[in-house]
């Protein structure tokens, strides 16, 4: 089991020497990674659907991961997720491939497709049709990553006869999540990535959720290269050995545990109670 902090670029950790404070406990307790959220705006006044008031800063996933890779070593990065269809692919890959080559190789790429209408509008994006174009952005992102030449057609995204380097340090490129808990989330999953991401989950949702990936994987064609598909899941359960290891029997690889901090003292002893939660688990 991967343990790991989910929010890194969120409240308390919107303050960069708070993130880099949470960012190296995490990193000496023996965590595995850290994660960002995104939302690039918030609607104002907040109504539902929308997880948090407007005024909770969020700052931008790769220049967060950037600067969190600069102070650490070893831990890995993850945006989970980032909102794909609202990106321009073209300039994500370069940002990416450059978090990826700065952090020398820890990069974690999770992507969603997004569910906030207001947020679309705001950034003229059309909110039909998320999930294509979520899949020909991660497929033009691959081609710039990984082809000799890199060329893509399609409906949302085109280019030919330009080059993009540095490439990612990572080979063929940095392990895909997607995260979303639909039936197209899971086919995404299992044709397009080496994982699934599952936000704010219990026991019985999880359940259902890995033994639906499992039916699909039973009935679609999932590319030999992608491998294992690697379940994460962040729970909405408390912090307990327990509680890990039920989720871990229904075959859950990485917890990305989450608690919403305001100030640095929060989002420390948060970290600490997920670094003692690790080690009581390991030593079992």
């Amino acid at each position: 089991m991967h343990f790991a902090l989910f929010g890194i670029n969120v409240g308390a950790c919107a303050d960069p020497a708070t993130a880099l404070r949470v960012a190296r406990a995490a990193e000496e307790g023996g965590l595995e990674s850290v994660w960002t959220g995104e939302h690039v705006v918030l609607p104002d006044p907040h109504v539902a659907p929308s997880p948090a008031p407007p005024d909770l800063p969020f700052l931008d996933p790769a220049v967060a991961l950037a600067y969190l890779a600069c102070g650490t070593r070893r831990i890995r990065l993850g945006t989970g997720i980032i909102i794909l269809p609202q990106r321009n692919p073209v300039v994500l890959a370069k940002e990416l491939a450059s978090v990826d080559v700065v952090s020398q190789g820890r990069l974690i790429f999770g992507i969603g497709i997004g569910y906030l209408k207001p947020e679309f509008d705001a950034i003229g994006i059309p909110f039909d049709r998320k999930g294509p174009r979520a899949v020909e952005y991660l497929e033009a992102m691959l081609a710039l990553w990984t082809q000799p030449k890199p060329a893509y057609r399609g409906e949302f995204v085109s280019f030919a006869g330009v080059q993009a380097f540095p490439r990612p340090v990572q080979k063929p490129h940095p392990p895909i999540v997607v995260g979303g808990q639909t039936t197209a989330a899971y086919r995404r999953a299992l044709t397009h990535a080496n994982g699934w991401y599952g936000f704010m989950m219990d026991l019985d949702g999880t359940r259902k959720v890995i033994e639906e990936l499992r039916a699909l994987e039973q009935r679609i064609e999932r590319p030999p290269a992608l491998g294992r598909l690697e379940i994460s899941v962040t729970p909405a359960a408390s912090v307990d050995v327990d509680s890990v290891r039920r989720f871990a029997a229904l075959g859950v690889d990485r917890m990305i545990f989450y608690q919403p901090a305001t100030t640095a003292d929060q989002a420390l002893e948060f970290a600490a109670r997920v670094i003692e939660t690790k080690r009581a688990y390991d030593a079992a």
